[in-house]
């Protein structure tokens, strides 16, 4: 995506980067609220026909997290279920700048209908399940929206193809990085719930 939406790019195509960022940034948030509120208004259905108590949501915290880890490292050989597709690049020569940016951001929102490289990403979906209310479903889902459009920022700044370049090199050696935070937040929650169970089963 830094590479197709950046300062350059918008300046050939006859707009602006900042315009575009902003509307792919909202249809990112939208994206992602739309399926955290969803998700969190079918947890709610849910728990007012099972009620779970909080240390069985808690397990299946541990549970969806595990799973997740195991898929990361690749430890049984079964991959990480994904889409294939991505966004689709000829929208950047057909529409105005607000509308491929917010189309783009709206798919990256929603978060499984391109490649999902994460496991951290189908844990999100879950805990948004059991979350158990609108309201929860909803901030989970616009943070995630939010977080996934600002590496755009990365290029903001580009001037030149030079910049743009040493910019994307950067953002591949930082790709990296960011996997193994994101795999080290899902371990980081199993633990946590892990902790949860424990104090549960000992009440």
């Amino acid at each position: 995506m830094l590479a197709s939406i950046n300062p350059l790019g918008e300046r050939a195509r006859g707009t602006r980067f900042a315009r575009t960022f902003v509307w792919y940034l909202a249809g990112s948030i939208a994206g992602g609220a739309l399926v955290g509120g969803t998700l969190g208004t079918l947890g709610a259905g849910v728990r007012s026909l099972i009620d779970p108590t909080s240390t069985a949501i808690a397990i299946a915290v541990v549970m969806v997290c595990v799973i997740g880890i195991v898929l990361d490292l690749g430890i049984t050989g079964v991959q990480l279920p994904s889409p294939r597709r991505q966004v689709n690049e000829d929208w950047l020569a057909t529409y105005r700048g607000w509308l491929y940016g917010l189309g783009f951001g709206f798919e990256l929102g929603l978060g499984v209908v391109t490649v999902v490289a994460t496991s951290a990403v189908y844990v999100m979906l879950v805990l948004e399940l059991l979350s158990g209310t609108l309201g929860a479903g909803l901030a989970i889902g616009a943070t995630f929206g939010a977080t996934r459009a600002l590496p755009l920022l990365a290029v903001g700044r580009v001037r030149d193809p030079a910049q743009l370049r040493h910019a994307l090199r950067r953002a591949d050696r930082l790709a990296v990085g960011v996997d193994r935070i994101s795999r080290l937040s899902v371990m980081v929650l199993a633990l946590t719930a892990l902790g949860v169970v424990i104090a549960g089963g000992g009440a």
